[in-house]
């Protein structure tokens, strides 16, 4: 059965890429699985209809033969684990990848979100001179600890995996920002992530939604 994923029919990224159902399409196109897709308005996200799907009306979701998913962590594992390619086949580089898949959302990306939204939301508030450079510091920290793990390799641990895909697309998010681009090997990396055919693919696809969508 072809699975359906949710998808924001206008995402406020100006279809960059950078909403939760980018992750799921990439690692549907590295499977090389067909998969269909609801783009949704941020009114219907907040409908029963959706609800049913994502209990926090978010996206993205996933629903195959039965099976109903949300996260896009859940739901791009739940797709490694069924598709060569996006989990080594030894267990043990396995686990690592998946551990990286949960480093990429647990560990590298709050810091990196809530500075975001803090730039998004808090600009016009006393504390925002101040409260920027600490956000700055702790993603800065991150990047530095990233970085001098993945040293001069190509991937993080030897062949590209889901924890891979995870991790460049956390990194997404500070694209041609200084913070980013005072590591060398993290742009290259990134940049090696959006080489990828399969990337290209599903960034060609939710683009394609995105200039469809009704304009606001």
């Amino acid at each position: 059965m072809t699975p359906t994923i949710t998808v924001l029919e206008r995402s406020p990224d100006g279809g960059q890429g950078l909403a939760r159902d980018m992750p799921v399409r990439w690692a549907l196109e590295e499977a090389g699985q067909q998969y269909e897709v609801r783009p949704v308005s941020f009114k219907a996200m907040k409908e029963p209809a959706h609800l049913a799907r994502h209990p926090f009306g978010q996206i993205p979701t996933y629903e195959e033969d039965g099976l109903a998913l949300f996260e896009s962590g859940a739901i791009v594992l739940h797709i490694a684990q069924h598709s060569p390619g996006l989990l080594p086949r030894d267990a043990n580089a396995g686990a690592r990848a998946v551990t990286w898949m949960f480093a990429a959302l647990s560990t590298i990306e709050p810091p990196i979100v809530e500075r975001e939204m803090t730039m998004l939301l808090e600009r016009d508030k006393v504390w925002y001179t101040e409260r920027l450079p600490l956000l700055d510091t702790r993603v800065n920290d991150r990047l530095g600890q990233l970085s001098r793990r993945l040293g001069d390799g190509e991937w993080l641990d030897g062949e590209f995996s889901a924890g891979d895909l995870m991790v460049v697309s956390v990194l997404r998010r500070l694209t041609g920002e200084d913070l980013l681009n005072q590591y060398a090997n993290l742009n290259a990396y990134v940049a090696r992530g959006e080489a990828r055919p399969a990337f290209k693919r599903a960034f060609e696809a939710q683009l394609k939604i995105f200039n469809a969508s009704p304009k606001d």
